[in-house]
């Protein structure tokens, strides 16, 4: 089987579409989402809409632990500071919707074709813990301490591909937002037969999603800046 990997969807719907046709192209058959599905941009229903159109699997990030916090009404003036109206708008979404994402766990094990995977957000021992590219060979041994034969991660907005002992290490990056000042919404793709794990980049309009970042939230241009800076 093949798996599309997803991190850090942020609520673009426009890049997770471009994700998506992609991995319909390459065969994969269902999703792992580690974290962040909101937060950032603006369409959490269109997000959630195009998730649901295949099998997927997910966990919790830092942003739905966010929103959590923002619908007990804690914070939200400083939230809408530091990272927008993502989390307000993804607030004011339909419950149901809501509610799913706030009752997936923080981290996940499973098994699929008898191989053993860890999904968990910042890094395996904590979730806002960030794990870059360059992460000294201490933090990378104890990302593959459990033994998985895979573990998958996210929160960086980094692409990362290791492998370490028997188990492989990877963050797809950000569907949402990559960071890493290379165009494309990240993914990556596993095939669970031969182990073989893929990094991968959907081209998508960027400047329809940075516009509507400088409409909604003209007090934070590092919304659009991010997406479109070289």
């Amino acid at each position: 089987m093949k798996v599309a990997l997803l991190s850090d969807i942020h609520a673009n719907e426009v890049a997770l579409a471009a994700v998506l046709e992609q991995a319909r192209m390459q065969k994969a058959e269902r999703l792992l989402c580690c974290g962040d599905f909101v937060g950032y941009y603006h369409a959490p229903e269109a997000m959630l809409a195009l998730l649901d159109q295949w099998p997927w699997a997910g966990i919790r990030g830092n942003h739905e632990q966010m929103l959590e916090r923002y619908l007990a009404g804690v914070d939200r003036d400083a939230i809408h500071r530091r990272y927008g109206s993502g989390i307000a708008i993804a607030a004011q979404s339909p419950e149901a919707g809501r509610a799913r994402l706030l009752a997936l766990p923080p981290r996940l094990e499973i098994e699929i074709d008898g191989r053993r995977v860890l999904l968990c957000h910042g890094s395996a021992w904590d979730p806002d813990h960030y794990v870059y590219p360059d992460a000294p060979e201490e933090e990378r041994r104890r990302m593959a301490a459990g033994g998985e034969d895979l573990v998958v991660y996210g929160h960086s907005h980094y692409p990362v591909l290791w492998q370490i002992g028997r188990t492989i290490v990877v963050n797809p990056g950000s569907v949402g937002q990559p960071r890493d000042r290379k165009p494309g919404a990240c993914w990556a793709l596993w095939d669970t037969l031969t182990m073989d794990v893929t990094l991968h980049r959907a081209a998508f309009d960027r400047t329809i999603v940075a516009e509507r970042a400088r409409r909604i939230d003209p007090h934070l241009p590092y919304l659009a800046d991010v997406l479109t800076r070289q």
